[in-house]
């Protein structure tokens, strides 16, 4: 794991378009129903976000990108539900998740257009409620009123823990006074554990949604 993280700060140093493509697409792909709950998207970006405070990236621009993938993909789930209509629950891939897909449309129906807003921080429905919003007919408007606040709230949730863990090292724990090789590897550290403890939490987020799914 170590080696891993040493390759990819020192390569996202050199590349940081890179990082700001690979929060895109993490934020993205979590929206897109079924493979949504298979993307690590959150421990993708909370990683990559410990790489702000030494200025490998940007942190408004990280911003950007999560956001800009968040709205692009529950809008595109959004749209492909809101063309198909109903009969796309009933098509594959939706049609071998019958019990997810009937938690999210519970849910939409008992929130209203507002779970839209509570869903994308709510695994595992949050790769279904945007697709699901649009099959049962919500308009465009209504959707991204709601939508566009949630992905803006969203983004910070999950790139200021990392940032906020790297800045109160470097000012309380004394990796402003090291140097070179030392603070990097303090810094990996903090990346370590923000990926491990994302890991963790999308591994149980994954098994409640299998747990789900076999008692429905």
């Amino acid at each position: 794991m170590t080696s891993f993280i040493d390759s990819l700060t020192h390569f996202v140093a050199a590349h940081a378009w890179l990082g700001y493509l690979t929060i895109f697409l993490a934020a993205l792909l979590e929206a897109v129903p079924v493979l949504g709950t298979f993307i690590p998207g959150t421990t993708v970006i909370l990683a990559l976000s410990a790489l702000i405070p030494s200025g490998d990236l940007g942190l408004v621009a990280v911003l950007v990108a999560a956001v800009a993938g968040a709205v692009l993909g529950d809008g595109s789930a959004f749209w492909i539900g809101h063309v198909r209509q109903r009969q796309l629950l009933d098509t594959w891939p939706l049609s071998n998740y019958p019990g997810v897909v009937a938690q999210s449309e519970a849910f939409f129906h008992r929130f209203g257009t507002l779970a839209v807003f509570l869903g994308r921080f709510v695994p595992p429905i949050r790769a279904f409620v945007p697709v699901i919003a649009g099959a049962l007919g919500t308009a465009p408007a209504k959707f991204y009123a709601v939508n566009i606040p949630a992905a803006l709230l969203w983004a910070p949730a999950h790139v200021l823990p990392g940032v906020l863990a790297v800045s109160v090292l470097d000012r309380y724990g004394g990796i402003a006074g090291l140097e070179g090789q030392a603070k990097h590897y303090w810094i990996q550290a903090v990346i370590v554990t923000a990926v491990l403890a994302g890991a963790t939490i999308w591994w149980w987020h994954r098994r409640k949604r299998n747990t789900a799914m076999e008692t429905s």
